[in-house]
């Protein structure tokens, strides 16, 4: 995911205007060997409602959104719910948006490329050395 903003980072913004934002939702695919496959990444993503889990986590993801957007810049008129986690994690953050004033550190949980860890299990890792495989 990472490497998919990078990739499109210029594209994205290129006034660079602040306080701009968007939603992206990424659609992956599990195939039979447990493998993980991203197949799309979609600038407007389906927001719907279609079953129950999405009903509570919708609202929740655009609350978390805008927490994540907005109360930086517009401080915020209630107490968030303490009682309330969400599940977000900071993949990474760029240098340039790091200074002593914000206190942040840049951040890059890239995990890098191997393929132990594109197979799960070691019996499906390819034999290297083989003709087909490189």
């Amino acid at each position: 995911m990472i490497d998919t903003f990078l990739s499109a980072r210029r594209s994205m913004n290129p006034n660079n205007r602040n306080g701009t934002y968007e939603l992206f939702g990424f659609d992956f695919l599990i195939d039979e060997d447990y493998r993980v496959w991203l197949i799309e990444v979609n600038s407007n993503p389906y927001l719907g409602m279609p079953n129950e889990y999405m009903k509570q986590l919708l609202p929740k993801l655009m609350n978390d959104m805008c927490k994540l957007v907005l109360d930086p810049i517009y401080e915020p008129r209630t107490v968030p719910d303490p009682d309330r986690q969400n599940d977000f994690e900071i993949l990474y953050r760029e240098q340039q948006a790091c200074t002593p004033e914000n206190n942040k550190k840049p951040v890059n949980r890239r995990r890098p490329f191997s393929l132990d860890l594109c197979y799960p299990f070691p019996d499906m890792k390819p034999i290297i050395g083989l003709p087909f495989v490189k």
